[in-house]
């Protein structure tokens, strides 16, 4: 018996019709099932090979991007504790600074207090020195003044006397002259 493949109940991909060789059946209401049992069959007998290779090859490209981002979260991670131990080092290097300059700031400033206590007592000193330099200036003129009015008194007191005693005399030497004209008037 002969089966037609048109008004048949079971439906093929692929038929013989006679006299014809091998055709594909195009019907897709007939080849649907059969082709979504027989497509993946075969894809996967003819392709498993190459999806094996291509499953492979994408495994062995994940590895190896996940060993490269191992690496570089490795190397990450020790770029960050070196830069961890450079930050300790420049806190501890600015705590250091920070020291030196505020025992540099108090040197200063108690070099600056002494300078100025320095100061203050060569002022101090020369001011005094001053004061007795005008003290013993003030003295001397002093004694300049009372010595130069010693000496007008003196003088002035001298010649009052030698003025008495010149005046003494004249008057004695008149007399006496006057006597001698009176005694030889007589």
């Amino acid at each position: 018996t002969v089966i037609d493949p048109i008004d048949s109940t079971i439906t093929t991909a692929y038929y013989w019709p006679v006299g014809r060789g091998f055709a594909l059946n195009t019907n897709l209401l007939e080849t649907n099932s059969i082709n979504l049992g027989v497509v993946p069959a075969l894809l996967a007998y003819l392709g498993g090979g190459v999806l094996s290779n291509y499953l492979e090859n994408r495994k062995r490209a994940i590895l190896g991007t996940i060993r490269d981002a191992e690496a570089r979260y490795t190397e990450a991670m020790d770029r960050l504790k070196q830069a961890r131990d450079r930050l300790e080092r420049a806190k501890i290097g600015a705590d250091d600074i920070r020291a030196r300059g505020i025992s540099r700031v108090q040197r200063e400033k108690q070099d600056l207090v002494d300078s100025a206590d320095g100061d203050l007592k060569r002022s101090e000193y020369s001011k005094n020195a001053t004061i007795r330099f005008e003290e013993h200036k003030a003295i001397e003129q002093v004694r300049q003044q009372v010595s130069r009015l010693a000496s007008e008194r003196a003088l002035e007191a001298s010649s009052i006397r030698s003025n008495n005693d010149v005046q003494l005399r004249v008057i004695e030497h008149n007399i006496g002259f006057l006597r001698d004209v009176v005694g030889t008037n007589r």
